[in-house]
This record gives C-alpha cells, structure tokens and sequence, in this order.
C-alpha cells in the first residue's frame, strides 16, 4: 500500500515542508558524494543508542543529525513522499512555525523511544521516519475522511485506488506496532528498521497537535469553510 496523493488542498504555501523535504535532499547528496567513507560518516555522526545512554543530553546532537540521513534511495524516496503527501497539510494547521517546532519534537520523541526499546544497541539510526511518523498521527486525527489516492498490490494485480485517510494511515500504524512486538526478541542482534521509532514518532505527533493547539486552528477552519467535514 502505496500513497501517491491527497485530496486535502491547503490554505497556503507550505514554505517550512517545502524546506524540509530540501535539506533531507541536500544531506542525502552529501551523503552520496562521501562514497567510500560514507560507512564511518554514520558511525561518527548517527545516533547509536548504546553511544546516547553512555553520553546523556550530550548525545542530542546526533539525534538531530539522524533525522536529515538516510539508508538508501528506497529509504529517501519513500520519506519523502509521505511528508510531500501529508506534510502540508498539518503545517496548514498549525502554522509555520509551530510545524517547524512539531516536526523536530516528533523525531527527537521517536529517537528515544527506539533508544529506550533497545538501549544496548551499536546500531546506527538513520532516517526522517521518526519526525514524519509524527505527521502521520497529526493528520490521522485531523484529516481522518479525506481521501487517499493509493497504490495497492493485490497478488498479481496492481490497483489506484481512494481510500478514506483513517484506513491507510491506520494500516500503517498497526503494521508498525505488529512489526515492533515481533522485532522485540531481536533488540541488539542486528541492523533493520526501528519500528519503535516509527511507534513513538506517531505517538508524539498525535499528543502534539494538540499541545500546539492545531486541532483548534483545524476546527476553526472547518467552521468558517465548511471544508473537509465531509470527504
């Protein structure tokens, strides 16, 4: 399952997605020009649970670092598309700044929740997928009926198909915590995918859409708009 689009237009320039989506392209370039030194480069500046425990609040630095690098093309491609897809329009909710301060939180909250889940791990963590599994709780609670443009696989067959936001971003969700509770028996065996980061960035995101008052901002436009209340 797929996204490729939203039917939810925003009411302004998403200026500070926009600008998020370049840095991670920016750091994942540089990354690319490294070529061979590339491996010690994460080993230097990633996040390694096992580095921040040691370390305490001195280790933040490579949090924020983690959040702009990545694995592979796969591993940038497909951040990138879910925060072109979903981005816009929880930064349409809260503001510019507000989102800026959102999405930094959301990846610093799914950082420690991996790091929590598997403190003794020297396996470097990568990847906006934390900050925007926090995007993806917000605009589940926001924007639960607009409709999802998606690409499914079924066997053989391949379908586009729109789906109400609440099916694909709850399918996401729960695949995430079903791979985390099978992952917990492998904590510190090896590299892979740090579902609990994906757990707890979503998580964050859906407490701080709150705390930075989006919900109300998006209630308040509905009420004047009358716009997606009932997609």
């Amino acid at each position: 399952m797929i996204p490729l689009k939203d039917d939810i237009v925003s009411s302004r320039f998403p200026i500070i997605n926009v600008l998020l989506i370049a840095a991670n392209a920016l750091a994942f370039l540089y990354e690319l020009s490294l070529g061979p030194g590339l491996n010690q480069f994460i080993l230097q500046t990633a996040t390694v649970p096992e580095k921040i425990m040691a370390n305490g609040a001195l280790g933040w630095p490579s949090i924020l670092y983690s959040m702009f690098l990545h694995a592979g093309w796969a591993h940038f491609l497909g951040n990138m598309l879910y925060l072109y897809i979903f981005g816009d329009n929880v930064e349409d909710a809260l503001g510019h700044f507000k989102y800026l301060v959102f999405y930094l939180l959301c990846g610093f909250g799914a950082a420690w929740a991996h790091i929590f889940t598997d403190p003794g791990s020297a396996v470097p963590m990568v990847g906006a997928s934390g900050a925007i599994a926090g995007v993806l709780g917000a605009y589940f609670l926001l924007y639960p009926k607009a409709r999802v443009l998606t690409l499914m696989f079924l066997g053989f067959f391949i379908r586009i198909i729109k789906m109400p936001a609440l099916v694909v971003l709850g399918f996401w969700i729960i695949l995430q915590l079903a791979l985390g509770i099978g992952s917990l028996s492998l904590k510190g065996q090896s590299g892979g995918v740090a579902w609990f980061a994906h757990i707890g960035g979503f998580v964050c995101g859906m407490v701080l859409i709150f705390a930075l008052d989006g919900w109300r901002k998006r209630q308040n436009y509905v009420a004047k708009t009358g716009a997606f209340w009932d997609n």
